[in-house]
């Protein structure tokens, strides 16, 4: 399923929006979800008033499945998927490059 992402939030530091979870048509009521909060914008719960209201429309939208796909370590975001009922379903070794070396990533889902 194409279709625009229902919420794009973006001031130069924040910025929440999803994508397609794979592209065939078997997965159109599934979705990454993402919210980036750049360094300074942390623990103030702009991520959780964000991810209240994309999980909403999400919702509204009739979506069944969202995915939160988090680089490791990441306790803050483990903790705001964990917050809205996300629950791990996987974790990849090493499947990242970021900063110079190799990262985990890991997956969190929530089902309406």
């Amino acid at each position: 399923m194409k279709f625009e992402s229902p919420l794009i939030f973006h001031n130069l530091r924040i910025v929440a929006y999803v994508s397609e979870w794979r592209s065939r048509y078997t997965y159109k009521h599934s979705v990454e979800s993402t919210i980036y909060l750049k360094q300074g914008c942390e623990n103030k719960g702009i991520g959780s008033v964000l991810y209240q209201e994309l999980l909403k429309q999400l919702r509204e939208m009739g979506l069944h499945a969202i995915m939160g796909g988090i680089a490791l370590p990441n306790e803050a975001s483990v903790c705001l998927h964990v917050k809205f009922g996300f629950e791990k379903v996987a974790h990849f070794k090493e499947v990242g490059f970021k900063f110079g070396k190799w990262i985990d990533v890991a997956y969190w889902e929530l089902i309406f």
